[in-house]
């Protein structure tokens, strides 16, 4: 199983309104870099649901349920979607904050590559995460 975090402004999508419908497809990406990563989603991933702009926290985690299709928002087939469906709400929201000041996550793309809307997390990290989350 690999991890993932996807960015949302809560304002567009946020987690609330994610356990509302039970289920949604991610798409609208369009940076390279980002599409790589949903191509790379595998049915069963996990993926943390991060509120971006606004909250600046990771709120909920996500499950991948159908891998990576033509987005259906454009006809241009470089882009792809995938669907996802609420997993679990974190008891703790983890700040941004928290993640920039606890050195075991100091390499985490969410600092590293702040722009990427879609970003691997590495098993360490994720556990890291869950443990602030506690």
């Amino acid at each position: 199983m690999a991890y993932w975090l996807l960015k949302s402004e809560p304002f567009k999508y946020s987690w609330e309104q994610l356990e509302k419908d039970k289920k949604t497809f991610w798409d609208g990406v369009r940076n390279y870099a980002a599409r790589n990563n949903l191509r790379a989603m595998k049915k069963g991933d996990l993926a943390f649901f991060y509120h971006s702009n606004e909250g600046l926290e990771i709120v909920g985690i996500v499950k991948i349920i159908k891998e990576a299709y033509q987005d259906p928002t454009t006809k241009e087939e470089a882009w792809v979607a995938v669907d996802v469906a609420p997993f679990k709400k974190l008891k703790k929201p983890v700040t941004l904050a928290q993640i920039k000041s606890d050195k075991r996550l100091q390499n985490i793309a969410l600092v590293k590559l702040s722009r990427l809307s879609v970003q691997p997390i590495t098993s360490e990290e994720w556990d890291f995460i869950i443990e602030l989350a506690s």
